[in-house]
């Protein structure tokens, strides 16, 4: 099935699980829609979150695409359940690939969860974490100011890490061996992340193992792309498409990337 495969964010974060996607499925074609203009979801209130999710869907499935994956944690925990069961289409979120990604990781049971606010209050991490063991110890911080920063595009230098260390601060005297980067802005500044919480505590993301699942669904359902031209990928932002190309240059190892802008 040669239709391409709709990816949904609330700005640039959900590249990061594209980049993987590209790795795991080179052969597929993608449709990235990127809402930046209303960025950030993850202090906004459900009902919000849900109307936004609902119109950038909307938008999508007049693209013809054949699977929705939702690269953003905070529709994935207010909004999946209700996309899967009014979709016509296969919808994937990244909530239990990162849960699967740690308990992988983690030999002490462990795990710290930074997220956006919505995220944490949905406690949608921890549902998934205790699913897979019940007997994990988890400690979740919500990091408001990350995505923002990640967005502006100026997530380097000692600003950006000075921003870091304060935000991650509540975590100094918490024990954990392994933190899941719960917003898919986050891998974004995974080495700042790294840097302040050091070496001995393993980070994970949810990307990996959620273009693993987009590939094990299209195979399973037998709906992957045979065509034997090279794929195509647009890129869609509702906010400055300078800003998105830049961020999405350095990320992607796609040549000529098009992004374009587009009103909801």
């Amino acid at each position: 099935m040669n239709a391409p495969i709709g990816v949904i964010d609330s700005g640039v974060g959900g590249l990061t699980v594209v980049k993987e996607m590209l790795r795991y499925l080179p052969n597929e074609s993608i449709i990235y829609l990127g809402d930046t203009a209303r960025c950030p979801y993850g202090t906004r209130s459900k009902e919000q979150v849900i109307e936004f999710t609902n119109q950038i869907v909307e938008k999508l499935s007049k693209m013809d695409i054949k699977m929705l994956v939702i690269a953003c944690n905070t529709i994935t925990a207010v909004a999946l359940e209700g996309l899967q069961k009014r979709c016509p289409f296969p919808v994937i979120g990244v909530i239990n690939a990162g849960a699967k990604a740690a308990i992988k990781a983690t030999k002490t049971r462990s795990i710290a969860v930074i997220a956006t606010p919505g995220t944490v209050k949905s406690g949608a991490y921890e549902n998934a974490i205790y699913s897979l063991n019940s007997s994990s110890s988890i400690t979740a911080l919500a990091c408001p100011r990350l995505v923002p920063l990640v967005e502006s595009g100026q997530y380097q230098g000692e600003f950006a890490l000075n921003l870091v260390e304060e935000t991650l601060a509540p975590l100094k005297n918490s024990r954990f061996d392994t933190m899941i980067l719960g917003c898919t802005h986050y891998p974004i500044i995974q080495e700042l992340i790294e840097e302040v919480v050091g070496e001995e505590v393993h980070v994970v993301s949810s990307a990996e193992e959620t273009a693993k699942h987009v590939k094990e669904t299209l195979e399973f359902l037998h709906i992957e792309r045979m065509d034997e031209h090279p794929p195509k990928h647009l890129f869609y932002t509702t906010g400055s498409v300078p800003i998105f190309q830049s961020i999405a240059s350095s990320w992607l190892p796609l040549k000529d990337l098009q992004v374009k802008r587009i009103q909801l």
